[in-house]
């Protein structure tokens, strides 16, 4: 007896096979542990664990037959989270070969049943029937130098010129114009009342330019004149400012010149 893993859930075990692999999943776990059973002691090798961020509620692996051969997909499940979602997780083996790996892919259990219901409730028994994955092998191929021609269209920005005449392959004759197609537009006459309606309207609207541009020049000629006059205003209380302070220095001096005269004396 060997002891492989505990977990405090259900546990899942999920044995392939083919690869001699067995999956173990616990219900409420957010891991996969895989091992490899051999004939040999001691019979049982862990490989790898698969973790995931969420818990899983479910677990189920699908057969074999419904692997991806093409990039060595030994195992494949759907994982059923607890938000509800169900996840697929790929088992692979790096391998760069793209041919089929007969190593990984034995012959697996087909869908054909071997026997039927009511011979299997009668007691017999049989082999499974097994069919060979190669068939479901499909190598990425690249594309032939033929495959890869590039298809030539003419560039819509050349101009053709005007003396050049269209020719038939069959004989050298000239083709025939094609006609374009004409249509016939009727020509609608709108009436008068509409037209001087528009005429007035337009009227209208030059009048209030002229008028708009009058007030504007006429604002700023008002503008420049309370300009010039604040600019005078200015120059002239600094006149006063200046006399002003002439005449107080003339009263210090006269004050001076007196206090002097009476030390003199």
């Amino acid at each position: 007896m060997v002891e492989l893993d505990t977990s405090n859930g259900v546990m899942f075990p999920l044995y392939d096979p083919d690869t001699s692999m067995i999956y173990l999943c616990g219900k409420g776990d957010s891991v996969i542990r895989y091992f490899e059973i051999t004939a040999e002691h001691p019979f049982v090798h862990y490989i790898n664990t698969f973790q995931t961020p969420d818990p899983q509620r479910g677990i189920g692996m699908m057969p074999k037959r419904g692997c991806d051969v093409s990039i060595c997909e030994i195992s494949k499940f759907y994982r059923l989270n607890n938000s509800g979602l169900c996840q697929a997780i790929s088992m692979t083996v790096p391998r760069k070969s793209e041919l089929f790996q007969e190593d990984l892919y034995p012959d697996t259990i087909g869908d054909i049943p071997a026997i039927d219901a009511e011979d299997w409730f009668n007691g017999q028994d049989a082999e499974p029937i097994l069919i060979s994955l190669k068939d479901y092998h499909q190598p990425t191929r690249l594309p032939t130098a033929s495959e890869m021609k590039v298809a030539k269209k003419p560039n819509i920005l050349d101009k053709p010129s005007a003396n050049k005449t269209v020719k038939s392959s069959s004989n050298n004759t000239t083709a025939p114009p094609v006609a374009k197609p004409q249509f016939n537009q009727p020509q609608q006459s709108i009436p008068d009342d509409i037209i001087k309606e528009f005429k007035e309207e337009i009227r209208k609207l030059k009048a209030m330019i002229v008028k708009h541009e009058n007030r504007i020049r006429a604002l700023e000629a008002r503008a420049v004149e309370d300009t010039t006059d604040t600019a005078k205003d200015s120059s002239d209380s600094l006149v006063l400012k200046n006399s002003d302070l002439n005449d107080v220095e003339t009263k210090d001096n006269d004050t001076e010149h007196v206090d002097t005269n009476d030390d003199d004396d």
